[in-house]
């Protein structure tokens, strides 16, 4: 028999109403949760190049967002994908035809 899984508990990571959206940020900052797993995952960074181009985070704060990514997956890849879409909707906005 499975035994249930424990919650596991992510000391730099909140949700703020009223900060980005509402999303995981690390505590104490507005970089979301989401931010550093681009960085890390998408492009390639390591903790310790995240953390020298964000520097007011440690790297104890960036590798608990990652275990927060882990997680909670689903809703982090989803935030991603929206906060893509917007941003490329911002830079390139549709074109529609012209009615006649």
């Amino acid at each position: 028999m499975a035994l249930p899984a424990e919650k596991i508990k992510h000391p730099y990571i909140t949700c703020k109403e009223g900060v980005c959206g509402g999303e995981p940020i690390i505590e104490g900052t507005r970089t979301p949760v989401r931010s550093i797993v681009v960085y890390r995952l998408r492009l390639g960074d390591s903790v310790e190049e995240i953390a020298r181009q964000l520097p007011h985070l440690s790297p104890a704060q960036v590798y608990d967002a990652l275990s927060y990514y882990y997680d909670h997956r689903d809703e982090i890849d989803r935030l991603i994908e929206e906060n893509t879409e917007e941003r490329l909707m911002r830079k390139y906005p549709p074109t529609y035809p012209q009615s006649r």
